[in-house]
């Protein structure tokens, strides 16, 4: 497994009936497949961020659009960024994400993180629990999925999952690759090194340095080569053959992200936290952007989220063709 270039996709809102959104899907996975992407994303939430929108806003369920995008893709893999532990059983976790893999002839990553966004929790009726049993539920959950993924029969007993003889059949190979997401750098750069073969890195550009240093440390506390596992990051990128464009649809997001905001920061602050995350211009200007300010930290890869324009056809072609060359071996 390798993914060194992903396509997320975050946002449902640009289509005009729920009938058109899913061929929009389609569409996307399908151009990021031609582009060259190896991967590509949903998100496993049940509302939408407070970040890209309102909680009302379209939001398909992940694991349902996974596998319908198997079938309508051919190479590209599939995965979400990333499943809920909180919400997801993690035996049945694991018989989900090999289904897909079958499905999809050895496509599927899973993509797993701990959990955040407690509205939906409230709404669904899930138990959110405090930051400290979210990882303790993810690191007991990570114990039954990777040997049921492996082919084992784990039996478990914790505080917060039990298994007994725990089977996952049918798989066609016993390495589906598990990538966790996140930024923390105790409790979930530890996790992904035990257990991970993927960490998508979710933070400020800025952060970056910092991130690096301390995932190289909690390798070292395992005893893991920092280079066997493998690392991206997630980029709002918003990319247009005229820059002037693509500047002015930043604009616009950060405007809609600051009226929305909830919490009293300052507007500029707020515009300032999210362009750091942020690759905007032309096709040459998004590249060098990705480079100096990702790619020369010693991060492999990065996974784009395009939620301005990347559904406007011929745009995840001008990404692909931009920032493909750049993590190409």
């Amino acid at each position: 497994m390798s993914i060194r270039l992903g396509y997320q996709m975050p946002n449902f809102s640009h289509a005009t009936s729920a009938r058109e959104l899913f061929p929009s899907v389609i569409a996307q996975a399908r151009a990021a497949e031609a582009a060259g992407f190896d991967a590509a994303f949903v998100m496993d939430h049940f509302y939408q961020l407070p970040v890209l929108g309102t909680p009302d806003e379209p939001m398909l369920e992940a694991y349902t659009a996974l596998g319908a995008l198997a079938t309508a893709t051919d190479r590209i893999q599939l995965s979400t960024l990333v499943t809920g532990n909180t919400y997801r059983n993690p035996a049945m976790l694991a018989k989900t994400v090999s289904t897909l893999d079958v499905v999809s002839g050895g496509r599927a990553v899973l993509g797993i993180g701990a959990g955040w966004f407690e509205l939906e929790h409230l709404g669904y009726g899930y138990e959110f629990g405090s930051f400290t049993e979210r990882f303790q539920r993810l690191e007991e959950a990570l114990q039954i999925i990777q040997p049921m993924l492996r082919g084992q029969r784990p039996t478990f007993d914790g505080r917060w999952y039990r298994t007994r003889e725990a089977l996952n059949e049918p798989r066609i190979r016993d390495d589906l690759p598990i990538m966790l997401g996140g930024g923390g750098e105790k409790k979930t750069f530890a996790l992904a090194a035990r257990f991970a073969d993927h960490l998508n890195i979710i933070c400020n550009a800025s952060e970056l340095p910092a991130k690096v240093d301390a995932l190289h440390r909690r390798c070292e506390e395992v005893g893991r080569d920092p280079r066997t596992l493998e690392t991206s990051f997630l980029a709002f990128v918003i990319v247009d053959e005229d820059g002037d464009r693509a500047r002015a649809l930043q604009d616009e997001l950060l405007r809609k992200q600051a009226a929305q905001d909830s919490s009293g920061l300052p507007v500029q602050s707020l515009r300032d936290g999210q362009a750091d995350r942020q690759f905007v211009g032309t096709p040459d200007d998004v590249a060098e952007q990705i480079q100096r300010r990702v790619l020369d930290h010693g991060i492999d890869g990065v996974i784009v989220n395009m939620v301005a324009n990347g559904h406007e056809p011929g745009i995840l072609d001008l990404a692909g063709k931009a920032l493909r060359p750049l993590v190409t071996a």
